[in-house]
């Protein structure tokens, strides 16, 4: 059977101030999805309202835009698929192996609180798939209650976008909350790498985590370690 994939993206362009834009940083979404099309998995996108993903201006610069993100935005078939996302009343988690949230800081805005994909990723998480994130898209698995009730993320090892690289990227004042302080305020045993912007993972059973932007080839390579083993 054909593995399936579920990436999660965001609907919204811009911070609180609506003169400093966001969106989704592109390369998370597309280093994930050269590693799982390598494994011939079927992919598919939603996002919280269904419809167009914005793009993290900054993520489409030097360092950050490279060959996979290039590629991706001079592909019309697909730039089409950011642009008609799922909306997630349309998902039937069972259909789904994994769910991978992306990032970039406009998902601390629509993730954490749609009822919709809390029930997509705790049905995915609780019928044995993979619960994944890259940077600030654990902070679509904040408020994801398992049906007893309990956080799923509530004694976990995971990581996320750190505040120390929070600081450092000068976004801390711009920002709504402390990611990181709301994962460990709900019970998750976070963890970071000793240098800030390096690539770091965590897995913990069916969840995999990765702390930042370089961390998303091998967040998913360590999805498709967990989806062949859980398999």
């Amino acid at each position: 059977m054909t593995k399936r994939i579920l990436h999660v993206v965001t609907n919204v362009a811009h911070y609180d101030d609506p003169s400093h834009t966001t969106g989704l940083w592109l390369s998370e979404l597309t280093h994930a999805w050269d590693v799982f099309e390598e494994h011939s998995y079927e992919q598919a996108l939603v996002s919280p309202a269904g419809g167009a993903v914005p793009l993290e201006p900054r993520s489409l610069k030097f360092p950050n835009y490279d060959k996979t993100a290039k590629a991706w935005r001079s592909d019309p078939a697909k730039m089409a698929l950011l642009e008609n996302t799922a909306n997630p009343d349309r998902i039937d988690a069972a259909e789904y192996d994994a769910i991978y949230f992306t990032g970039g800081h406009a998902v601390m805005y629509d993730l954490p609180d749609n009822e919709d994909l809390q029930r997509i990723t705790r049905d995915i998480h609780e019928h044995g798939g993979i619960v994944s994130s890259v940077c600030h898209g654990y902070c679509g698995l904040l408020n994801t209650r398992l049906s007893d009730g309990t956080y799923l993320i509530a004694g976990r090892r995971m990581t996320g976008f750190s505040w120390t690289e929070e600081v450092l990227a000068r976004v801390d004042k711009l920002v709504p909350y402390n990611a990181e302080e709301k994962a460990k305020d709900r019970g998750a045993r976070y963890e970071k790498a000793r240098l800030p912007f390096v690539s770091n993972t965590v897995t913990d059973g069916n969840l995999v985590t990765g702390q930042n932007p370089g961390s998303a080839k091998s967040t998913a390579k360590k999805v498709v370690e967990a989806v062949e083993g859980a398999a």
